[in-house]
């Protein structure tokens, strides 16, 4: 009887598999020579500049020990931020900074993977790349390299920006971002494998991020001490197990490992199994029947299943974030300090109508990113090449980008709208009062949609740089106040000029007036640099 074993492909074919590896990863980082070091600095000034804002906020041992004390008190923080598991500067960092820098950084290794694997294929540059001598699995190697040259980069420059607060401690943080990151790393080399747009994959792995933060609030809500099962399904909640700065847990750290290596694997596995080009969940034909007699239908057609979970999860966030406002007095107590950076980021009302405006302005920013998504729908359709075949019919070009774009403003609208909802119904509020707080911020909103119009339509090469316009702004507007900034950095944000609502004494109508004014004519410039140019070939 004779023992089977399975077959492994020669080792010539298996090193064939990732011929071409090293031009593909110097091809990557090429490319991404402006997005990856700013983001990685970005996400770097925030982590290590927060012992200062803190060490400002809390200037002896006993008002740190008092502070974490009550924030652990407060299931609302608690949900938000995560438990504090050390009063030094290093473990409120850890806590304040850690898990939205793990956000960070899965967000820009799935960026990064997806880019240089399905964007590739969805474009058709990888099948120009793959007649030549590139091996099957070589861009998705390439890909996942990219993302951890920056994650690697990223945990270097966190561990020593954070090395005075303790080296361990550093490090264990350090290494816990990284991790993160290249855990969504190879959860975007599953998604790219998945789907069949470079879209459909970067907002199935953004699905698993909110999923995570989901898990991971529910958990901290319950307990205090990290132990939540929800807490443990997390990978956001392994990132504040991790305990920097608090008796760490290195063992934590090899669980976030074993997770990315599974699903590296798992990207590796199904690459493997499929032709280029295709994916393991196609889409489906539209129906037989149905009217598409506009470039606005179409637009519409197109966008709707992304607006309507942008609304579905705008609606939810605002109703549990509208739960913890009765909340945040107790997060203040009685630091004056902590009370006077809540209201520089929500308005100089009563601390709930503060926190509310935070909320609100949170929101704001947040829908920019959605805005920016849906105009950069554009730039997709015209390097897939789906604009030229359309635009050669009796479609003008105007009539094909105003569609979207009234998808991009309209839908940012609504989804700002339900979040007001929201805050309102979990507040047990005034409904119209949030509901005005949140639509306040459409100025700005539109502004950063415009500008996103603008470069689409001027310089399309460069069309993703809106990103960094969106991420910018959310960036200032969230850790700013925290770390004093500069005013005339924050005005550098077209949110920062909005009034705060609820809160402020009276609405000014002038800074809305005037950035919906803005907005319009860089739209309108947009449009008319897009009448100009050639359309992407």
């Amino acid at each position: 009887m004779t023992r089977r074993t399975a077959k492994r492909p020669p080792a010539g074919r298996r090193a064939a598999g990732l011929a071409g590896t090293g031009v593909l990863l110097r091809l990557a980082l090429r490319r991404d020579r402006v997005m990856m070091p700013v983001w990685i600095l970005a996400t770097t000034l925030l982590v290590a500049g927060m012992p200062g804002s803190l060490g400002s906020v809390y200037t002896t041992a006993a008002e740190r020990a008092e502070a974490a004390a009550s924030m652990n008190a407060n299931g609302s923080m608690r949900a938000l931020y995560g438990p504090v598991f050390g009063h030094s500067l290093g473990g409120l960092t850890a806590w304040r900074a850690g898990v939205f820098g793990a956000v960070l950084a899965a967000v820009m290794s799935l960026i990064i993977v997806v880019r240089h694997t399905r964007e590739e294929e969805e474009t058709g540059r990888q099948e120009l790349l793959s007649a030549a001598m590139v091996g099957r699995r070589a861009p998705l190697t390439a890909a996942l390299l990219a993302a951890l040259v920056a994650n690697t980069c990223l945990a270097l420059l966190v561990a020593g920006g954070l090395a005075g607060q303790g080296a361990a401690g550093a490090a264990a943080l350090g290494l816990a971002l990284a991790g993160t990151g290249m855990l969504f790393a190879g959860t975007a080399a599953v998604a790219a494998q998945l789907t069949e747009s470079a879209r459909a994959a970067k907002g199935l792995t953004a699905a698993v991020l909110g999923a995570a933060f989901v898990l991971k609030a529910a958990g901290d809500a319950g307990t205090a001490d990290g132990r939540s099962a929800l807490t443990r399904l997390s990978p956001l909640g392994w990132v504040e197990n991790v305990r920097a700065f608090a008796a760490e847990r290195w063992w934590v750290l090899l669980l976030i490992a074993a997770a990315a290596v599974a699903q590296v694997g798992a990207g590796y596995l199904l690459a493997g199994r499929r032709d280029l080009g295709m994916s393991f969940l196609p889409s489906r034909p539209g129906p037989a029947q149905g009217r598409l007699g506009s470039a606005g239908a179409l637009a519409w057609r197109l966008q709707r299943g992304t607006l309507a979970g942008w609304s579905v999860g705008f609606l939810t966030a605002g109703a549990v974030f509208g739960g913890m406002a009765d909340g945040a007095a107790d997060l203040v107590g009685g630091n004056d300090r902590t009370r006077e950076i809540i209201e520089r980021m929500g308005g100089q009302g009563g601390l709930t109508d503060a926190f509310l405006a935070t909320m609100a302005g949170m929101f704001g920013m947040v829908a920019a990113l959605y805005a920016v998504s849906a105009v950069l729908r554009l730039s997709g359709e015209e390097s897939a090449q789906r604009a030229e075949p359309l635009l050669g019919h009796a479609v003008g070009r105007l009539r094909w980008a105003g569609g979207h774009l009234a998808v991009a403003f309209g839908g940012s609208a609504l989804i700002l709208l339900l979040a007001g909802l929201g805050l309102g119904i979990g507040h047990g509020g005034d409904v119209g009062t949030t509901v005005a707080a949140t639509l306040a911020q459409l100025p700005a909103v539109w502004v950063i949609a415009a500008l996103a119009a603008l470069l689409h339509g001027a310089l399309p090469t460069y069309a993703a740089a809106a990103w960094a316009v969106a991420g910018g702004a959310l960036a200032l507007g969230w850790v700013g106040p925290a770390l004093d900034l500069p005013q005339g950095v924050l005005d550098l944000s077209p949110f920062a000029h909005l009034p705060r609502l609820p809160g402020a004494e009276s609405l000014a109508w002038t800074p809305l007036l005037t950035l919906t004014a803005l907005a319009a004519a860089l739209t309108a410039a947009g449009l008319t640099a897009l009448r100009r140019r050639d359309i992407t070939a």
